[in-house]
């Protein structure tokens, strides 16, 4: 079992950051792979980010590339979500993900742990 609680959420002005945190416990962290998803009001989750526990390059979905950076601390047993240059549209519950595949995947499916989400509220 993983219990993951995310923090950092909050309201920001279009253009600027946010750093989203996700605390994991129950399981030996860096043997876990670390996802981010993301949902917006009246819209499926989606997948924004992941990184793999065998050192593997994070990868992220096209709509966030080069804005956000996720990166983990093994020994804070904690990933973070660096997010830059924000637009309205990146408004949603911002949700920290975990799962034992070595190789990451972007569907939702394919993670078994999940946190409670973070509100992310991007004005205009």
């Amino acid at each position: 079992q993983v219990q993951l609680v995310e923090s950092g959420g909050g309201l920001v002005q279009a253009g600027g950051s946010l750093r989203l945190s996700c605390a994991a416990s129950g399981r030996t962290f860096g043997s876990t792979t670390m996802g981010w998803f993301r949902q917006a009001p009246g819209k499926e989750r989606e997948f924004v980010t992941a990184a793999s526990w065998i050192g593997l390059s994070p990868f992220y979905a096209d709509s966030v590339k080069g804005r956000f950076t996720t990166s983990r601390d093994n020994a804070k047993n904690t990933v973070y979500l660096q997010m830059n240059s924000l637009k309205p549209e990146d408004t949603a519950v911002y949700y920290c993900a975990a799962t034992t595949r070595r190789i990451p995947g972007r569907s939702k499916g394919e993670y078994e742990y999940w946190g409670q989400g973070t509100q992310v509220t991007v004005s205009s």
